[in-house]
């Protein structure tokens, strides 16, 4: 047995598939949920109802046994006003995220990992590569609560004497997967005509399988603390490319059409949808080469297993 972890956020997409890696590991684990109402057990874990900024005697007592905390929970996907949005990320991925490293302080926990998304970047739409050193450039609600939490993350760990990693994702994918990539499956499985045949942009994605086992690496390796990383399959794609593969995994018919995308900007600003149409047309790249070369740390799967595995699960779900 490596050691002890509580991971929040464990019913989640991420979450899920971690605590899997964990066990078969032979990490003794804890599952915290913030919901009142129990979810579904992970067999091989213990269940804790720890909400967020809530009940520190409860996080006191579950924490005395952690070695490691991997801090996942967070509200991702939320449309409305952006004084609403900022409001909302700010108490669960701000202010949640403190309260959380503030009972690793308090417990004595030896490390906490932290996930946050390359959006505290920036958007990207050019063709050089984030860097974990590069200014930090959020542009929505979601990334302004994420930057805000990594510092408190930061602040409280560096004060307190405990070991933190910060990871910026770009997006996940994998069986399950919800948002926007579910909804470009949706599409492909549909095989109706898209102008999107003329995207030449790159896109890092990074596949879950990918993601646990970096996250797995950061929880135990010495040279992961103190660092903020950037992690991605390594096998970037255009939109084009990566809606010709969903076709192909779905014997779907490849119906993308060559369009301007300066002509798809326009319209996506004319009907309000600039932020969609730029990850669409948009470049967004990831240096993740301090992840290999200081932690030793390679993907465990191709692009091309996980998105078979992702377009498997979805094929499945919809049959039933």
């Amino acid at each position: 047995m490596i050691g002890s972890a509580l991971v929040t956020g464990a019913h989640g997409f991420v979450g899920t598939p971690l605590c899997n890696l964990l066990l078969k590991s032979d990490w003794r684990l804890v599952a915290a949920h913030r919901r009142v109402s129990s979810p579904p057990l992970l067999a091989g874990t213990k269940q804790e109802f720890l909400p967020l900024s809530a009940e520190p005697r409860r996080w006191l007592d579950v924490l005395q046994s952690i070695d490691c905390v991997v801090h996942l929970a967070a509200n991702v996907h939320r449309m409305g006003r952006e004084a609403a949005l900022d409001a909302s990320f700010n108490s669960v991925n701000v202010e949640g995220t403190r309260f959380v490293a503030e009972q690793c302080a308090r417990a004595g926990v030896k490390r906490l990992v932290f996930l946050s998304s390359i959006k505290v970047n920036g958007e990207g739409n050019n063709y050089t590569a984030y860097r974990a050193e590069d200014p930090p450039d959020p542009q929505d609600a979601y990334a302004r609560s994420k930057l805000a939490a990594e510092t408190a993350v930061r602040n409280v760990c560096e004060t307190a004497g405990v070991e933190f990693v910060i990871i910026r994702s770009p997006l996940v994918y994998g069986p399950g997967v919800r948002a926007n990539f579910r909804s470009l499956l949706k599409i492909v499985e549909l095989g109706v005509p898209l102008p999107l045949g003329s995207i030449d942009n790159r896109r890092s994605l990074v596949g879950v399988e990918n993601l646990v086992s970096f996250i797995e690496t950061c929880m135990t390796h010495p040279n992961a603390t103190g660092r903020v990383w950037l992690i991605s399959d390594g096998d970037d794609l255009s939109t084009t490319g990566l809606m010709r593969k969903m076709s192909r995994l779905m014997q779907r018919p490849d119906r993308l059409f060559a369009f301007p995308p300066r002509w798809l900007r326009r319209l996506g600003k004319i009907a309000g949808l600039d932020a969609q149409m730029g990850r669409l047309c948009d470049s967004l790249m990831i240096d993740a080469t301090p992840a290999h070369q200081d932690l030793g740390w390679r993907p465990t799967v191709s692009v091309d297993e996980e998105l078979a595995l992702t377009v498997e699960a979805f094929k499945a779900e919809r049959n039933r």
